[in-house]
This record gives structure tokens, C-alpha cells and sequence, in this order.
């Protein structure tokens, strides 16, 4: 037998009776609390969480966007699905994600004026050397198109050093944080937003100066210290379009060290040997991963959404950013498959491609299903990115756009859950509240307002559609995982990860068995 929390209806009932001169209160929110015991004894007594981030970190490793990783990953969570018994399992495909790209290693060498190994990556999407190369160093800003006519003509042969030297800075916090009680009441403030700067584009045309110059390759400082490198991408994706040289990030201790060297005009030599190449050279469709639990209810034609983002970058093996939250939203439907659940709603899970690119897999998907944006009429707006424009057109709604309840996402590292964003929609704070009194015991105890920034939920809220993020302890994401190579297997805790796919498969039925859909904030738009 089920039971609900039906005190406050029951007194909305009573008070109904005795006439006007009392304040009929709101109906207090369902939670199922049979339904959430079985999802906690399945989650904690039964988890299968590791050994999913086992697989896709330690066995996989990391998926950049449209590398042969990623297509394993792809394939092994549609396997994962299946055998649970997911229905309309199958891979969707977002075009024209760019050229496919792997690394394999990187070797540094300072020659001169001493010999040291470097500690340095490649950029994502820079090419490798021809084997083992050696040149001179040389520091020069090019940031602009005054930077590029001042070192016309000075540069071929040369490894460029990028960026100015920057003090070492000792940590002043703990690497590894979980939300105290006044941080966590600190988080239920609303700080007033922002407007955004715009961004002037220059890389490709960098990158043309880079080739025509005969640079050998170029160096950037890790924005990390302690010997943390932190890389992303560089180069472009895009076929056509010039690449540039061999792109590195260097730690920054041994970055210093080089521009030391500089800096008292010693000519510091070093050696090269990057194996990085691209996969092809066209245009090419990355994937999408959809899954399903099917409503049974009148609403079995309406959908609540999990996700999270598939890719990662191509340093570490991507266990924190996003392994973990691809983890957690496998989990829970998992955990809702083996506890029996008869969602009214269909619940879809998605596993993103290109989030780090810019949440190209989501804004597709959601592109596709539920409404989009008109172009923008200004051609310098078109020209960029859709997440860099300032400027969009008239949202288009598509047949799919009243059908969709909400959207949960997880992207925030390994930590456990504390709370939730509710993105600004004050009519989801109250019934995520209620949500969340059952987890209250697991540290889940908070509602606020603020939005943690740009991860998929960004893809579904910006159209209208109730797209949220959990807050989640930081752990140590930001001090030492976030895009470097130390995110890996040894930095997610386990007993997090099944506390947040516990909370995850709760919300997601809880969101599917509500009488009516996750309400909906005014879009900034409207009139």
C-alpha cells in the first residue's frame, strides 16, 4: 500500500467546511514514500554506480566529442540499457559536429640552458609533429591583430610562449570541500545577474597567422598551479577551416621556469614530440544517447527528462566532468527498472555529445523535439556561435514543446547532492521542498533560487522548459579535476554518487506521477 503525505489536503478539506472567515491553505505536494524507500534500499543496499564509472573511465577513458571514444561510449551505454530493459533505446544523431581528433602523447624537453623534462598537453583539435622536433623559444603576445603585424615575419622556426609568467599563489582554502551549514544558507541568497561581455573572435585568424608564419608551436600556462595542467581545445573543429601548429598547456611551475630563462635572455632550446592527428578530414555527426521508461498513466504521452553529458575532455579519463553524472543518471534508471516503477509519465534519459563545446548535443536535441529560435538578423550574430550570440529571434514551439515536464541534470563533479537549483522558478521551489524531506537524513536539504551556470539544464531552460541542475558538494573539482588530467576514477566518491542516483530517480518519479506538469516560469521575453 502506498503511502502519501496527505495531511495538508486533508486539512485544506476540513477547513473548506467552516465558511469563508478561514484561509483555505495550498494542497500539500505527494511524495511516495513506499515508492522512496524501495529506491533507497535499491541504491544503497544493491548500487551498480562504480562499477559504471568504472567501465566508462578506466576501460573507456576519456570521449572527446566525435572521437573513437566516445563512439564506444555511445555503444556501451546502449548496451547498458538494453539488457535492463529500457525501451526505445537508440543513438541520435546532431549533425556537422566537426573533424573527429586523438591524442596519444606529448614528450617536452628543455635542452638549453639545462636540461629538464616539461610537463604539457595538447589542445584538443591541434596537430601533432612530424616526430621529434626542436626549436627556440621565444615569448610574444598575440591576441589581436596589432600583436600579429608587430611579429610578422619573426617567428618561423620558433615555439612561442603565449601568456606572461604568474606567480605561484598558495591555496587558501581546502583542496577538498563539502557545503558547511552557513555556506549552504549562503547559497539560499540571490545574487542580482549580470549583463554578459561581448567576445571578440580571433582564433581562426590566428591560427592562419600561426601556419603562414612557420611557427613550430605555441605554449600556454595552465590556469592551475601545482603542477595541474588544465587544457581544453585549441586548433578547430571545423573542416576547412586552418588549425594552426601544435598547441600546448604547460604546468605552470615549468612554464615559469622557461619564461625565467627568457626573461634573463638565455636562448632556452626545447624538444617536441606530440602524436596527435586528426581522424578525418569533413564535417562529421556526433551522437545523442535516448533510453525510456514508459509511462503507463493518462500521462503516458507527456516526458521527464535525465540527463547529463557523455563527452569529456581528452586529458584524465572525464570521470568527474561528466563520467560521474553519466553514472548517477544510468543508475537511476536502473534503479526505477528493478524497483518495479510504473511511471504515469514516460521518464528519457539522454547522454549529451559536445557539452564541452557548447552544449551542442542538448541545444540539438531540444532544437528538434521542442522549440528553437529563429536566426538572429544581424549577420555578425549568425556568424557566431549560438551560445555567444547577444541577439536571438522569435522561439518556435514545436508539437513536442507542451509535452515535456521538466529536465534534471548532474555536471557538477562527484559530490553528493545538497539541494537543487530551481533556475529562478519560484512555483518549483515548494515542490521540490517537499522532494527533497526524505533525503534531508543524506545532507539534501536545500531549494535555491540561483542557477549554476552553463551545463545542459542552460539547453531546455533557455527555451521555457523547466530545466534544472543539483547543487552538489565540490569535492575537489574545482582545486584539481575540472578539464585536467587528473580527473580520473581515484577522485569520485563512491557513497556520493549513490546518494545522488538515489535523489535523481526519486525526483525523476516524483516529476512523472504528478498530476500536473513541473509549473513554468515566464520566459524574459514575454509580453
Amino acid at each position: 500500500m502506498k503511502h502519501w503525505l496527505l495531511a495538508a489536503a486533508l486539512l485544506a478539506a476540513g477547513l473548506g467546511c467552516m465558511g469563508d472567515a478561514v484561509a483555505q491553505p495550498a494542497v500539500q505536494e505527494q511524495v511516495d514514500l513506499d515508492m522512496t524507500a524501495r529506491i533507497r534500499q535499491e541504491a544503497f543496499q544493491r548500487s551498480q554506480v562504480m562499477a559504471l564509472l568504472d567501465h566508462l573511465t578506466d576501460v573507456i577513458g576519456p570521449r572527446l566529442t566525435n572521437s573513437p571514444a566516445m563512439a564506444k561510449a555511445n555503444q556501451w551505454a546502449r548496451e547498458r540499457f538494453s539488457e535492463w530493459g529500457l525501451a526505445n533505446v537508440h543513438d541520435e544523431a546532431v549533425e556537422d559536429l566537426g573533424r573527429g581528433w586523438q591524442f596519444t602523447h606529448a614528450d617536452v624537453q628543455m635542452l638549453s640552458p639545462r636540461a629538464m623534462p616539461l610537463h604539457a598537453l595538447p589542445k584538443a583539435w591541434t596537430p601533432g609533429t612530424p616526430g621529434a622536433i626542436e626549436g627556440e623559444a621565444v615569448q610574444a603576445k598575440l591576441e589581436s591583430d596589432a600583436d600579429l603585424a608587430q611579429w610578422r615575419g619573426k617567428l618561423r622556426g620558433k615555439i612561442v610562449f603565449l601568456d606572461e609568467a604568474r606567480p605561484y599563489k598558495p591555496g587558501d582554502k581546502p583542496d577538498f570541500q563539502r557545503y558547511s551549514a552557513a555556506e549552504l544558507e549562503e547559497l539560499l541568497t540571490f545574487p542580482m545577474p549580470r549583463a554578459r561581455k561581448p567576445l571578440l573572435v580571433m582564433a581562426p585568424r590566428i591560427n592562419q597567422f600561426l601556419s603562414d608564419e612557420g611557427v613550430l608551436a605555441t605554449v600556454s600556462i595552465s590556469s592551475r598551479d601545482d603542477g595541474i595542467v588544465r587544457v581544453m581545445g585549441g586548433g578547430s573543429r571545423k573542416a576547412g577551416e586552418a588549425v594552426g601548429v601544435p598547441a600546448l598547456v604547460m604546468a605552470a611551475e615549468h612554464y615559469n621556469t622557461v619564461v625565467r630563462a627568457l626573461q634573463r635572455k638565455e636562448p632556452v632550446r626545447l624538444r617536441l614530440d606530440v602524436d596527435s592527428r586528426f581522424l578525418d578530414d569533413s564535417n562529421q555527426p556526433g551522437y545523442n544517447t535516448i533510453a525510456e521508461l514508459p509511462g503507463s498513466g493518462p500521462h503516458r504521452n507527456e516526458v521527464v527528462m535525465l540527463g547529463a553529458h557523455l563527452d569529456s575532455w581528452h586529458a584524465g579519463a572525464g570521470a568527474n566532468d561528466n563520467g560521474a553524472g553519466v553514472a548517477v543518471m544510468m543508475e537511476a534508471m536502473r534503479i526505477l527498472k528493478a524497483v518495479g516503477a510504473r511511471p504515469d509519465r514516460t521518464i528519457r534519459v539522454a547522454l549529451w555529445t559536445g557539452e564541452e563545446q557548447g552544449l551542442l548535443g542538448s541545444k540539438a536535441y531540444v532544437a528538434r523535439h521542442f522549440a528553437r529560435f529563429e536566426e538572429p538578423d544581424d549577420p555578425q550574430q549568425r556568424a557566431l556561435p549560438p551560445f555567444m550570440r547577444q541577439q536571438r529571434g522569435k522561439l518556435i514551439k514545436l508539437p513536442g514543446y507542451d509535452k515535456i515536464s521538466a529536465y534534471f541534470n548532474l555536471d557538477n563533479g562527484s559530490g553528493r547532492i545538497r539541494g537543487i537549483y530551481a533556475q529562478e522558478n519560484l512555483a518549483a521551489a515548494p515542490i521540490f521542498a517537499e522532494w527533497l524531506k526524505p533525503w534531508h537524513d543524506v545532507g539534501a536539504t536545500i531549494v535555491t533560487q540561483r542557477n549554476t551556470g552553463s551545463t545542459d539544464h542552460i539547453s531546455f531552460d533557455a527555451v521555457g522548459i523547466p530545466g534544472f541542475q543539483f547543487v552538489q558538494d565540490q569535492l575537489d573539482y574545482f582545486s584539481h579535476v575540472h578539464h585536467t588530467e587528473l580527473d580520473v576514477q581515484d577522485h569520485a566518491v563512491a557513497d556520493d554518487l549513490k546518494q545522488a542516483a538515489a535523489i535523481v530517480a526519486a525526483f525523476a518519479y516524483h516529476a512523472a506521477m504528478r498530476p500536473q506538469p513541473i509549473p513554468r516560469k515566464p520566459m524574459p521575453d514575454a509580453r
